[in-house]
């Protein structure tokens, strides 16, 4: 099995603070990996270079084969990204987002209009097709957004707290949605604070203060930690000390 992201103590500082402090990762191709950690432990800055949106401050890495420093531009056609903000317009209707979306991606003609119906139904949005974005609620938005991410069939997806503010069935739909995708081939990395959402993942990395302080399967590091009251109290520990 290949890699679809491998970095080697990929750092970034912003002046005289470092937010990713040389993280070694290796993500397999077709996997779920999880991305744990408080708030202000550097996950949403390490989505963003292996995205090619920032540059390294040192180290190296490569996503679906790309130098993260001289392919940024072929990282982005084979991305999905999706972030929870979502990202979408508004005062458009539903099927408005995905049509502009997927032009965006290069889709048009037949094979958008293929692929708008396709992603309608497979997200559960048929019905609402015509309803302005606005009037959604929170987990019909979130299904959107995440239809708008895949418009192009991308290699790899980075999801960055994209469940966060929905309700938990609006959650569970949405992890039966990254499972599909998984099971097609699509390589998933999702950051999460969520414990529970942790249990998902064929993989979890922890993150603390920039630094990746674990990484293995949720029952590795379960087993791991379980003296010290398992991976909820660690968990506790890391946010209070670096939240």
């Amino acid at each position: 099995m290949s890699n679809a992201i491998e970095t080697h103590e990929l750092t970034r500082r912003f002046g005289r603070f470092t937010a990713v402090d040389s993280v070694s990762l290796t993500v397999p191709e077709g996997t779920v990996m999880g991305l744990l950690g408080a708030n202000g432990a550097g996950k949403t800055t390490l989505i963003r270079m292996l995205l090619g949106v920032l540059a390294p401050t040192a180290g190296a890495g490569r996503v679906l084969g790309h130098d993260l420093r001289t392919g940024a531009e072929a990282i982005r056609q084979k991305v999905g990204y999706m972030s929870q903000r979502f990202s979408l317009y508004p005062d458009l209707t539903v099927k408005e987002n995905l049509a502009f979306f997927g032009r965006v991606y290069g889709l048009r003609g037949d094979a958008l209009a293929q692929r708008q119906e396709q992603l309608l139904a497979w997200a559960g949005l048929e019905d609402q097709r015509r309803t302005i974005t606005g009037e959604l609620g929170g987990g019909m938005r979130q299904r959107l957004a995440f239809a708008c991410a895949i418009l192009h069939r991308p290699s790899l997806l980075l999801l960055d707290e994209a469940t966060s503010g929905v309700d938990p069935t609006s959650r569970r739909r949405f992890w039966d949605l990254i499972y599909g995708l998984a099971d097609e081939g699509t390589t998933v990395l999702v950051t999460t604070h969520y414990m529970d959402e942790a249990a998902h993942c064929d993989f979890l990395a922890m993150m603390s203060a920039g630094r990746v302080v674990a990484v293995g399967t949720p029952r590795e590091l379960q087993e791991k930690y379980a003296r010290g009251g398992g991976l909820d109290r660690v968990f506790v520990n890391l946010s209070s000390r670096h939240g």
